[in-house]
């Protein structure tokens, strides 16, 4: 799904005051949630509106944020900020059977600016998402099981890295924020669950029954 959004009105001057109000507050900043403009917004490229030392501690304030809530991915709009910057890391553990079959490895922490992914070959995963910014809800998204990442580490390195399974997942889904894309822009409707009835009812490994009992997508 290409992102039809429209790039972001923030000038450079906007953006770098934006980041110091945050930092100012002394605080860690609430999550934008859904409805807000700045999620739907192609954000802009970063190419130096924060300094060197402005965008370390962008990137580190994004990551207690990320920790605090806890996720394990965080992006620049989802603190109000429209920047192409993105933090990962999934450090959690989790059961092994689950590990397994979702493909789900830890991801040391790394930060992304400017990121564009590509498939790698043509195999797909469905499985439940969620979002920091769209509390209480949970939905099935088919996606690309494995994707070819390019993006500009923080120090101004161009970099490309493969990924695949889970690693991969949390990939595009940060990418995406930072094209005016929500996960539920990809998701199988029929599959949306209150958090509280994904937990009871579709936590399982794989989403075979919550396939079968909510009606969505076809058997494999």
């Amino acid at each position: 799904m290409p992102s039809d959004a429209k790039p972001t009105d923030f000038s450079a001057a906007r953006i770098h005051e934006t980041f110091q109000q945050i930092l100012n507050a002394g605080v860690l900043p609430a999550i934008v949630q859904a409805g807000h403009p700045v999620l739907r917004q192609l954000a802009a490229p970063f190419d130096g509106q924060l300094s060197s030392a402005e965008l370390l501690q962008l990137i580190d304030l994004m990551r207690s944020v990320m920790h605090k809530a806890p996720g394990v991915g965080l992006a620049a709009p989802q603190l109000g900020i429209p920047l192409q910057l993105a933090v990962l890391e999934d450090q959690f553990e989790v059961d092994a059977e689950v590990a397994a079959v979702r493909g789900r490895e830890p991801l040391p922490f790394f930060a992304m600016l400017n990121p564009e992914y590509q498939p790698l070959g043509t195999s797909t995963a469905a499985f439940y998402e969620g979002c920091l910014s769209l509390n209480g809800l949970q939905a099935a998204v088919v996606r690309p099981a494995s994707v070819r990442l390019d993006f500009t580490a923080p120090d101004g390195t161009p970099r490309q890295r493969d990924f695949t399974g889970w690693q991969a997942r949390i990939v595009q889904h940060e990418t995406d924020h930072l094209h005016g894309i929500l996960y539920l822009d990809r998701a199988e409707l029929r599959s949306i669950s209150n958090s509280a009835e994904y937990s009871t009812r579709w936590a399982q490994p794989d989403i075979a029954l919550a396939r079968q009992e909510l009606g969505f997508l076809p058997e494999p």
